[in-house]
């Protein structure tokens, strides 16, 4: 219980900082929202080409949405030494990255919740039937994608071009995860068959547990250095 309350304490901070200042929600959400729209003034609305590019276009859009966020949250840790004074109470380094993993899927789901809806509007998506599996496929790359961006942007947070570091180091290892996220979006907007579907879920959920487990142990390291 008492390491429960040590991840909701950090939770609330995180949740209380963005509320006053809003700076990581409304960047996301606009940048998210631009993307979206530049690419509905390519296409045409209902067309065939809207329907097999709009699941690359989803995921561009909360992909870099969330590198933003992912920058910003921790760039703010350090001014002020933050983090030092986060690092100087009794607190796991294990449990300090899954608070930082549950707050960082928190704003990123935000601006998923907001965009999708707008996205279906201006792109003319049917979501009939695939809403549900759709959720969890975007749930599922968040988590990874969170997972593996709270490691990266502890380390590029202490490098003076942070903004440059993240994408650098954390595209390369986060393709599996975009790759089967786009596809198992891809699948389903297409209205694949359920098996086409799990093949590409099944990776997503094989690479999500290895990547959380392996940054959860190894952010202590991290935090160290």
């Amino acid at each position: 219980m008492t390491g429960l309350k040590q991840i909701l304490t950090i939770i609330q901070k995180d949740l209380i900082l963005e509320m006053r200042s809003k700076e990581i929600i409304v960047s996301m959400l606009v940048f998210s929202l631009i993307v979206v729209a530049v690419f509905n003034f390519i296409f045409d609305p209902g067309s065939e080409q809207i329907r097999t590019t709009a699941p690359g276009i989803l995921w561009i859009a909360i992909i870099f949405a969330s590198n933003l966020g992912l920058s910003r949250s921790f760039a703010r840790e350090h001014e002020n030494a933050h983090m030092q004074g986060i690092l100087l109470c009794p607190v796991d380094r294990s449990l300090l990255y899954i608070a930082k993993v549950i707050g960082n899927i928190i704003f990123i789901t935000i601006v998923e919740i907001i965009s999708l809806p707008v996205m279906v509007v201006l792109f003319d998506l049917d979501l009939h039937g695939v809403l549900p599996l759709l959720l969890l496929v975007l749930f599922l790359g968040t988590l990874g994608f969170a997972g593996v961006g709270t490691l990266f942007s502890t380390i590029s947070a202490n490098t003076k071009s942070r903004e440059v570091m993240l994408p650098i180091l954390l595209f390369p290892v986060t393709i599996p995860i975009i790759l089967a996220a786009s596809k198992s979006t891809s699948y389903l907007l297409a209205g694949r068959d359920i098996t086409q579907i799990w093949s590409w879920m099944r990776i997503l959920i094989i690479f999500d547990v290895i990547f959380l487990v392996v940054c959860f142990l190894l952010y202590e390291y991290v935090l160290e250095e």
